[in-house]
């Protein structure tokens, strides 16, 4: 291989999708253009009696047709969905992993809510036998090293492993530390999120944050962007990416789907303190990276948190970067609500087949935009050539990242 580590190029071979609109890539993805909704009534516990009571579920997920029995009984919802996921993915990239050197290939991925499940498990054991299970704090970094550790021990991933917690902006996080590692000689690297709490305790947690939406109407919880905006809905699921070599891709024929150009991360000032929102400062800086110009990007995948507040400072954030209207911005999670540190990953898979497939995915209809979010919001499949793609992501506490992704060159 020639170029030093910053020269070489790192480009997306694979991908694997658990969502609410569709268990696998493709069935997500022909229902993501269909505009189909996998938002619906909470079913994996009684929500009634919540003020919130829609989620985005992962539909038709049979565990013992997916997770071999071995796995099951020591591992939880969410790490079955990211070992699904994970197992598309490297199929989806056809790499033959025993080929490889025996440290080349390795694991990192994001996580942030899917430990309130793991840990309600945890809990409610130890108030049944007396204290003879872990403590909540243990629960927690127990779930966060199982997710990343399960999926290199089922592949054989034996080199870097890691997991990012940044809430909704860990999906890019995860996939820019993998970069790092192909960067320092690893060759391939899983990478992306699937996340989720849908339980009681995780319920509880993400109503305090006071963003959640209470409405009952599927059709009209969660509508960045929108004049009616009231929050978001939850859900589940996410993507994990395959995360190769440019070089090392080319050598043994794999096809790529693009190319991840650019990366930035920034933090919003602390509470009380001035100054701007850091979201166009990590857009501005993946887009310098990359070597892109604001009128070459085709289309932005927007975090679209569905807060008036929120919406509002990203919508300004955009057009500072673009013009008011300057390009083309869709929000696919309105389908399936935002899967926490899962979301950010499934926007990047959604980028990727745009690239494919020459085609901008369409925001859930939100009725009129809000008056202050001065956006070209694509409400409906748009068919166009798709070169270059940006992609943001906030997580709650102030976390921003922006990842540039493009067509192979």
């Amino acid at each position: 291989m020639t170029g030093g580590p910053k020269e070489r190029k790192q480009v997306f071979t694979g991908i694997g999708v658990t969502a609410p609109n569709g268990l696998g890539t493709e069935a997500w993805w022909q229902a993501t253009l269909a505009g189909v909704s996998g938002i619906g009534p909470v079913t994996r516990f009684d929500a009634s009696k919540y003020p919130a009571t829609l989620a985005g579920e992962v539909p038709g997920f049979d565990v013992k047709e997916h997770i071999p029995s071995r796995l099951i009984p020591q591992t939880d919802h969410m790490t079955r969905l990211a070992l699904t996921a994970a197992a598309e993915a490297l199929q989806d990239a056809a790499v033959d992993l025993e080929q490889l050197p025996q440290y080349a290939a390795g694991v990192v991925t994001a996580a942030s809510a899917g430990g309130f499940e793991f840990g309600q498990r945890e809990l409610e054991a130890l108030w049944s036998k007396g204290g003879q299970h872990v403590s909540a704090y243990q629960s927690f970094a127990w779930f966060y090293a199982v997710n990343s550790g399960q999926i290199s021990i089922r592949h054989g991933l034996r080199g870097p492993s890691g997991v990012l917690v940044t809430e909704q902006a860990g999906g890019l996080d995860a996939v820019a530390q993998a970069r790092r590692q192909l960067r320092k000689g690893s060759l391939l690297m899983v990478t992306g999120g699937v996340d989720g709490s849908i339980c009681p305790w995780g319920w509880t947690a993400q109503l305090t944050s006071g963003r959640l939406s209470t409405r009952d109407d599927p059709a009209r919880a969660y509508l960045p962007f929108g004049a009616d905006a009231a929050g978001h809905v939850p859900g589940e699921g996410g993507a994990i990416l395959v995360l190769e070599d440019a070089e090392a891709a080319r050598e043994r024929g794999a096809r790529v789907y693009g190319e991840l150009a650019g990366y930035a991360a920034t933090f919003d000032p602390g509470p009380g303190r001035p100054g701007e929102p850091g979201l166009r400062r990590a857009a501005e800086s993946a887009l310098e990276q990359a070597g892109v110009t604001p009128d070459e990007v085709d289309v932005v995948f927007a975090d679209g948190a569905g807060v008036p507040a929120l919406d509002r400072l990203e919508a300004e954030a955009i057009t500072k970067v673009f013009g008011a209207g300057g390009v083309p911005v869709t929000v696919p999670k309105t389908l399936t609500g935002r899967l926490a540190a899962g979301g950010a990953s499934l926007d990047l898979a959604a980028a990727l087949l745009s690239l494919r497939d020459a085609v901008i995915p369409p925001t859930a209809d939100v009725g009129r935009l809000a008056e202050d979010c001065a956006l070209d919001l694509v409400t409906a499949p748009r068919p166009r050539p798709v070169r270059t793609a940006l992609v943001l992501a906030r997580g709650y506490g102030g976390f921003n990242a922006a990842a540039v992704v493009t067509a192979a060159r």
